[in-house]
């Protein structure tokens, strides 16, 4: 049994992913700091998969932390979401950016070298591609990130590609994805960020439940059939699956791979409320407010690459990525009652 290091595995993305894993039978070993996520995660991890993943509380900077955990798990690969992902902090707060996400990302690769682990999937974001002139984002486009987060990510890619150019029998998959929305089925794990939303499901839902009062819907003026932004949403379980797909080619293919995950199907963000309010029986007030700079009118995905070669495409709709969001933000407010 294959053991994996999934940093920021108590996150959103990454608890999905963990579970994943454990249902495919890796063993796991988990390193978050949880500056973005709690440590009841790790109990609902559990319960879903009923499956106890290794924990560590602690941060990717931390080289005795991340030697010593080498050492005590005979790790086989690592799944490294962990960094700070939030556009507009990263616009004001450039340095804790570049510090978390890359040199962070550069510590965890010195000490996953020393210790011979030669495989690693990397989270990684349509940011990168910037604003490529065209509202379909293929691989081959040119990548200019227009932020600072996407800025990180697309450092990241380059370190990885460097480093794969120079060993020859590294496997790096660099996951581009586009909006990941919805939560496992059991409403156990989903999106809970600590503070105020900076995403639209778990900020919708959070209107939802009486939290908050209403949404900013950022723009209505765009050359869309409603006026406002379309984005290729995405279920968190189809992507926690495209990181154990990609985990699997690596295993049999070296070098470095890029690959977008997303539907292929941009939805409104109107569309997106009115999927919410019809699953949850909830009205979402909403007031429409400015632009917000570098926000982009349409883009998503062509996931036919990721089809192709990790044989990996999107399978759950906007209807289920309602359901499961309004189930778990049900959950979390009985667990908390």
């Amino acid at each position: 049994m294959k053991t994996i290091l999934v940093t920021g595995g108590t996150g959103y993305i990454g608890s999905h992913t963990v579970v994943s894993l454990l249902e495919n039978n890796y063993k796991v070993v988990i390193l978050d700091n949880l500056c973005n996520s709690k440590i009841s995660t790790l109990a609902r991890i559990e319960k879903i998969s009923s499956k106890t993943p290794d924990f560590y509380q602690g941060d990717i900077r931390d080289a005795t932390l991340l030697a010593s955990i080498f050492k005590n798990h005979p790790i086989s690969g690592v799944i490294h979401f962990a960094g700070l992902k939030a556009v507009g902090e990263s616009q004001k707060e450039p340095l804790k950016y570049y510090e978390n996400n890359v040199t962070g990302s550069i510590t965890l690769l010195n000490e996953m070298f020393k210790a011979n682990v030669k495989t690693f999937v990397f989270s990684s974001s349509a940011t990168v591609y910037g604003e490529p002139g065209s509202t379909q984002y293929e691989e081959g486009m040119s990548t200019i990130p227009i932020n600072v987060y996407g800025r990180t990510k697309f450092m990241i890619e380059e370190v990885l590609r460097d480093c794969a150019q120079a060993n020859p029998d590294f496997s790096v998959a660099c996951l581009r994805y586009f909006n990941p929305v919805g939560a496992h089925q059991s409403g156990l794990i989903g999106e809970n960020p600590v503070g105020t939303p900076n995403n639209l499901m778990p900020y919708v839902g959070q209107i939802a439940m009486g939290k908050l009062p209403m949404l900013k819907v950022f723009g209505n003026d765009y050359p869309t059939p409603d006026g406002t932004g379309l984005r290729d949403y995405i279920h968190v379980d189809d992507l926690a699956k495209g990181h154990v797909l990609a985990l699997s080619y690596l295993e049999k293919n070296s070098g470095a791979l890029t690959v977008n995950l997303g539907t292929g199907k941009p939805y409104s963000v109107l569309e997106m409320i009115a999927a919410f309010e019809k699953v949850s029986g909830k009205n979402i007030p909403y007031e429409f407010v400015d632009r917000r700079s570098g926000d982009l009118a349409e883009y998503y995905a062509n996931p036919s690459l990721a089809k192709k070669l990790l044989y990996w495409q999107a399978e759950h709709g906007i209807e289920r990525m309602c359901e499961d969001t309004w189930r778990f933000y049900q959950q979390v407010e009985l667990s908390h009652s």
